[in-house]
């Protein structure tokens, strides 16, 4: 049964999400901590060259640009296939879809509560990196990554946000492109609901939207299998 967005404990986290949030952003923090003091301690070594330092750069470049194309695959797949009772990521696909109904909802939500599932995907799949690695540049990559993809659905929130409510820091981020403003993710919301899916940085949008990369892959899924995404019925698709 898909619990409905608009109920008013929807909005409230419990324990366990907040539980999950924390141990979330706890592993982001190992994997960058652990990558800093390796990399640290290894400096005045000679293992630690320039080339170690363009590595890790490259890594943390990579993690954020990649954690912008996950988000963007994800929201796609959540707006545009299964139901709200399809098993286990139904409740997601209700959230996603209801969203484009009542947009501002998102932003009455507990952080922890917007953030837990996204933390506990994280934890269950970066923390065996940050016990089993020791290496800087594998971490800072899992780090940012981790770290992005975690705070996604809160970078989308607020670019719904009007900026006089932002936090200066957060207007700050969204001007420099570091984190998606809504001048950009806005054009999500336009029909037919079939453009700018990514929404950490936005980063991605303007290759794939170019490219038509997720219309290509909907008419391979529909030739495939015959499921038509939801963007094809709305106007002007």
């Amino acid at each position: 049964m898909v619990h409905h967005q608009h109920d008013e404990s929807w909005y409230k986290s419990t324990w366990v999400h907040r539980a999950w949030f924390a141990s979330g952003c706890t592993t982001v923090l190992i994997s960058l901590a652990k990558s800093m003091l390796i990399t640290i301690s290894g400096a005045g070594a000679s293992t630690t060259t320039p080339l170690t330092w363009l590595r890790l750069a490259f890594a943390v470049l990579l993690g954020y640009v990649l954690a912008d194309l996950v988000s963007g695959v994800y929201h796609w797949a959540m707006d545009n296939y299964g139901s709200p009772e399809t098993p286990v990521i139904g409740s997601i696909i209700y959230t996603f879809v209801d969203h484009h109904q009542h947009p501002m909802e998102l932003n009455k939500c507990d952080t922890a509560a917007l953030l837990y599932q996204a933390a506990g995907v994280a934890t269950a799949v970066f923390l065996p990196v940050n016990i089993c690695s020791n290496d800087p540049v594998l971490l800072a990559f899992v780090g940012v990554l981790s770290g992005f993809g975690i705070f996604n659905i809160k970078f989308h929130t607020w670019a719904h946000t009007p900026k006089r409510k932002l936090p200066p820091l957060v207007a700050a981020l969204q001007d420099a492109g570091i984190i998606v403003p809504w001048s950009q993710h806005g054009a999500h919301h336009r029909p037919p609901l079939n453009t700018n899916y990514c929404s950490v940085s936005g980063i991605c949008n303007r290759v794939l939207d170019k490219y038509k990369v997720f219309m290509a892959m909907e008419v391979v899924l529909f030739r495939v299998t015959g499921v038509r995404p939801r963007s094809w019925a709305e106007p002007d698709s």
